[in-house]
């Protein structure tokens, strides 16, 4: 199972918005506003790589108000 930390940068007044659509969608794992140069942070988990990169560009970069994302893959086990 591959683990990924997807920092989301939104536009002004959207990161609650963002959380609530992404919060209990299957492969995310946790999903939080932050401080910082991102607003969220979700973590998800997907059976492949390729399997995240479509978890991100179907159930994240579709979200109204996402601007960009960053996607960082952990380099080992939960």
């Amino acid at each position: 199972m591959v683990r990924a930390f997807i920092l989301i940068e939104v536009a002004a007044g959207y990161s609650t918005a963002v959380v609530d659509s992404l919060s209990g969608q299957n492969g995310i794992v946790d999903v939080v506003r932050v401080t910082g140069p991102v607003d969220v942070i979700a973590i998800v988990t997907a059976p492949t790589i390729k399997g995240v990169s479509d978890l991100v560009g179907e159930k994240i970069h579709t979200l109204q108000g996402v601007i960009r994302t960053t996607t960082c893959v952990a380099l080992q086990g939960s």
